[in-house]
């Protein structure tokens, strides 16, 4: 049975200095699946000290590729994520700590 995931489009676009949105070709979209609902925990995500709004949401959305990236490799032993995985565990650990303080 496969777990229920969500599909994201990731979008980084530069911010010209004037505010705008650069023109041309300067923007890298990605798409990922996901096991767990991004919006949901946003939505959920408590007011952490030291962490502005979009600290916070930058913080959730890579911690959740990371770890979606090494579950999904994790049982390929010569993939780089599985040869990090101890200290990818602790960064992962260590980054939904800061998510879930009060």
């Amino acid at each position: 049975m496969t777990s229920p995931s969500q599909r994201y489009r990731i979008t980084v676009t530069p911010i010209e200095k004037d505010g705008l949105q650069c023109s041309g070709r300067c923007t890298i979209e990605l798409e990922h699946r996901a096991q767990q609902d991004w919006m949901r925990l946003l939505e959920v995500a408590r007011r952490q000290t030291g962490l502005s709004g979009d600290e916070r949401a930058a913080a959730i959305v890579a911690t959740q590729l990371l770890h979606d990236l090494a579950q999904r490799h994790a049982h390929e032993p010569t993939h780089p994520l599985t040869r990090l995985q101890p200290q990818l565990g602790e960064v992962l650990g260590a980054l939904q700590d800061i998510q879930q303080a009060p």
